[in-house]
């Protein structure tokens, strides 16, 4: 089978396009590496692949969960190593893209055997992220592991939270179980890997400009439909960006206005984070930095081609 292709990148900076604009010219499939994206009920929100999309290419690991499974870096490595084999079986060239800077890290370093967190656990640590604050939470993860505190993005709240969770689970730190991890599924040298790094002020008008084009799809209905479903909004399924914002509109506590103002706050605050990511954990990827598509799908034909 040739090199499979993964595609990392910031939301909103053209990674499904560029995939699919791929598979369509090496016989490929597009594979799903976006933590939101797996659930069948944010196509809008999550900017899943149109229908029409998906019958353009085979696509996989998208839209397969319930909003309320539990759903991990270790459950999408074994979702995604099945994949693999009906690409094989197919002959297709896999063509791995998302947003998940995780999922990547998992893929292609390994993965710790960190056992699942209970639910008691992940729901006493956001009570503790609510009375300390982020910065709180870090100052007492630094107390207690400072090596796991040191290497973390002290600025994403998920990561904090998750590290938290995992000493209070295990009594061992996140930076002692990485020593434990298992070996790569598709180590980064048996790949052609590309990090989508566009100009930052056009990624930041483009997130807002796709905001104002998922309300206009419907996103507002969508949000309605999973708030009717009464799930806890802590549940790693509702974090798809925009969603507590339109929610919060929709229980009368916002204006529309102020909503989609917040989403769109939120949706640039969470794209700079992935370039900040992208930058410090994928610096060995070939970097894509043009905003220009056409430009993008010549260099990454050229060099998935050349590799073979």
């Amino acid at each position: 089978m040739p090199k499979p292709i993964l595609i990392a990148g910031p939301t909103a900076s053209g990674k499904s396009a560029l995939a699919l604009a791929l598979a369509r010219r090496l016989r490929g499939a597009v594979i799903n590496a976006d933590s939101q994206q797996v659930y069948r009920d944010w196509r809008i929100l999550s900017a899943r692949p149109t229908p029409d999309d998906e019958t353009r290419a085979p696509h996989f690991l998208y839209g397969h969960l319930a909003l309320e499974a539990e759903y991990s870096a270790g459950a999408w490595l074994r979702d995604l190593a099945e994949a693999l084999e009906q690409c094989r079986a197919r002959d297709l060239r896999p063509i791995i893209t998302g947003g998940t800077g995780l999922y990547f890290k998992a893929l292609t370093e390994g993965l710790a055997p960190i056992p699942p967190i209970p639910p008691e656990i992940r729901a006493s640590a956001e009570a503790e992220l609510q009375r300390l604050g982020l910065a709180g939470l870090h100052a007492e993860l630094s107390r207690r592991d400072p090596e796991t505190a040191a290497a973390l993005d002290r600025a994403n709240p998920a990561r904090v939270l998750r590290a938290w969770e995992v000493l209070q689970a295990t009594g061992t730190g996140l930076a002692a179980w990485h020593g434990t991890t298992a070996p790569a599924l598709l180590p980064l040298d048996r790949t052609v890997a590309f990090a989508l790094t566009p100009p930052r002020a056009w990624l930041m008008a483009r997130c807002d400009a796709r905001f104002d084009a998922m309300l206009e799809q419907g996103a507002l209905d969508e949000a309605a439909r999973v708030m009717a479903l009464g799930l806890d909004p802590g549940l790693p399924g509702m974090k798809a960006l925009g969603a507590p914002e339109l929610m919060a509109h929709l229980a009368g506590e916002i204006s529309l206005d102020a909503a989609a103002s917040r989403a769109k706050t939120a949706t640039r605050r969470y794209a700079k984070r992935q370039l900040t990511w992208l930058r410090n954990q994928m610096f060995h990827w070939q970097v894509l930095n043009s905003h220009n598509a056409a430009e993008n799908l010549r260099l990454a034909t050229e060099m998935a081609e050349n590799a073979g």
